[in-house]
């Protein structure tokens, strides 16, 4: 079978000049690849590279993809893999970007770490999840519940105060619409009406001094007695960058390093209270490839290819400081992990036509696979 021979598949088409996209020479443009240094995934669940999510550009398809593995095969907009037994290990996966005339634009390398059905069926796990709208609307951790639920796999048990009625049996995190890094720091209500619209962050607390207070371990102590989560998955960052001028990096970067200012605050706060948690962030997903999504959504204020520039920097940016801390010194070090959740999410199919931002339950499902297959790789 082709899966198992080194794999070349190029969609040869000319290559069209871009706005913003020109690298120092200024006829090849400069795509941005964004591989992680790792992914994941697990026998019988599939896993994909979607070639619109790890370049920034408006036409991917006017450009050749090359992919270089053992395992998986080529598709027209994809790389997927749907691993078996025998697929279990590591592997090395190169993508090259190329132009019609074969001239190599981008070229990076990723390892597929590829797990077996039963990995960490013998651990017993808590999680926490904490999100925005894309965790709120439940369905990614329902679906991360549902592969759980498998045979073969480890006991689990989610933590969070937040249980919609969406929520499938044993499923809870805290993830609310509109919600970003900033709220789960600093955001606290002093008239809460019960709902989420009009709530404290779970982990701010008045303090002795009756002013808020960021106190993650008194959430933990107050509403699971003390017990902590084995991992905590963070999916944050459409809201805290979504805004910014998609014209300006300048203005990019620094609404980025905001976001990562309050993220190092909050992710701070966890390690101290659960020292041994595996703090897991995962990468901002991509947008709706169609423009109608964003019209039905914001009529013409934003635009597709402006967030898809503001997200591609965010991706870069997360992948750039979370890889590296990850692999860093000092007592952290083992604690801090990138799940690469842009990858495997088909920003077409994934999508209902008049949603910018929020895929539909296939996309969803997508995410979850992603979000499970790292988790099945950290207890293995």
């Amino acid at each position: 079978m082709l899966s198992r021979f080194l794999l070349v598949f190029l969609l040869v088409c000319a290559v069209a000049s871009e706005p913003g996209l020109q690298a120092a020479d200024e006829k090849v443009p400069n795509l941005r690849l964004t591989l992680p240094a790792e992914m994941y995934a697990v026998v019988g669940v599939e896993m994909n590279v979607y070639f619109d999510n790890v370049v920034l550009t408006q036409t991917p398809e006017k450009f050749s993809f090359e992919f270089v593995c053992d395992v998986g095969r080529v598709e027209a907009q994809r790389w997927r893999c749907l691993p078996e037994a025998r697929d279990v290990g590591r592997h090395k996966l190169t993508v090259t970007v190329r132009s019609s005339d074969g001239q190599e634009i981008a070229q990076k390398a990723t390892t597929l770490n590829v797990l077996p059905a039963n990995a960490g069926a013998s651990r017993q796990v808590k999680i926490l999840i904490v999100g925005d709208s894309l965790t709120h609307a439940t369905a990614w951790p329902n679906e991360v519940a549902r592969l759980l639920g498998k045979d073969a796999n480890p006991k689990w048990r989610m933590l969070g105060t937040h249980r919609p009625s969406s929520a499938a049996a044993g499923v809870a995190h805290e993830g609310y619409g509109g919600w970003t890094w900033q709220r789960f720091v600093s955001k606290y209500e002093p008239e809460p009406d019960g709902t989420h619209r009009k709530r404290s962050s779970p982990f701010v607390f008045l303090g002795e001094n009756e002013k808020p207070k960021l106190d993650v371990a008194r959430y933990f102590d107050e509403h699971f007695e003390g017990e902590r989560p084995d991992v905590v998955f963070f999916l944050l960052g459409i809201n805290d960058c979504f805004g910014a001028n998609p014209d300006d990096p300048k203005a990019i970067d620094a609404r980025v390093d905001l976001m990562m200012h309050q993220a190092d605050l909050l992710l701070t706060n966890f390690h101290k209270a659960a020292p041994s948690a595996d703090l897991a962030i995962c990468v901002t997903t991509p947008p709706n490839a169609r423009e109608a999504g964003f019209e039905a959504n914001y009529k013409g204020r934003y635009h597709r290819w402006g967030w898809k520039r503001i997200q591609h920097r965010l991706v870069e940016r997360l992948l750039s400081k979370f890889e590296r801390r990850s692999n860093g010194a000092g007592d952290d070090a083992d604690h801090f992990f990138v799940v690469p959740t842009h990858l495997n999410l088909d920003a077409v199919d994934g999508y209902p036509e008049n949603n910018g931002v929020h895929p539909n339950g296939f996309g969803y499902r997508q995410v979850g696979a992603s979000v499970y297959s790292w988790l099945k790789w950290r207890l293995n």
